[in-house]
């Protein structure tokens, strides 16, 4: 399966089937919520340990609606820390370009993750490095109800031939 890049239309990373995708679809996110964290101890060295620790956050729209942001406080155990996830809407290519930076490192800003959504469903993938390791990285977005919703990342070592999830956050509207 293709994956979508700046080269490949989502809807050809789909099978070519038509992707419902538009400036709304991060709608559920918009409010205040409170996140469940669960994240591997250690990334690709077939941990099943899993940390767990709570945080918070508070998701708005911006740029007349294609683009939405949000403020995130994560209770890491002794290494709590405050994060800004950027959601950026291309109406011409019909996707999302997703941007991370974190205050532990204000200089650093992801790769962009780049997806769309499909019968409710948000993936979204990048290029990027972990310790000094080529990966593939994918976020998958869900939204059960009004007042729930998921995110789960994974990383594959293999350019997507098999994925490790290693955090997932369950959102609880405030």
């Amino acid at each position: 399966m293709a994956r979508p890049d700046d080269t490949t239309s989502l809807a050809e990373s789909h099978g070519g089937m038509p992707v419902r995708t538009g400036a709304g679809d991060f709608d559920f996110l918009i409010g205040e919520w409170r996140v469940r964290h669960r994240r591997l101890e250690e990334r690709l060295t077939g941990s099943t340990e899993w940390d767990e620790f709570g945080g918070t956050t508070t998701a708005r729209k911006i740029l007349g609606g294609n683009g939405n942001m949000d403020e995130n406080r994560i209770d890491l155990p002794n290494d709590p820390y405050l994060a800004v996830t950027l959601r950026l809407f291309d109406p011409e290519k019909g996707r999302w370009f997703i941007y991370w930076v974190d205050s532990r490192m204000p200089e650093a800003l992801d790769p962009p993750m780049v997806g769309g959504f499909d019968d409710g469903r948000g993936v979204f993938y990048a290029d990027d490095t972990f310790r000094g390791r080529s990966i593939r990285v994918r976020f998958l977005w869900s939204s059960s109800s009004a007042t729930a919703c998921r995110w789960e990342q994974a990383f594959s070592p293999d350019g997507g031939e098999s994925w490790e999830t290693n955090w997932i956050m369950e959102f609880t509207r405030v």
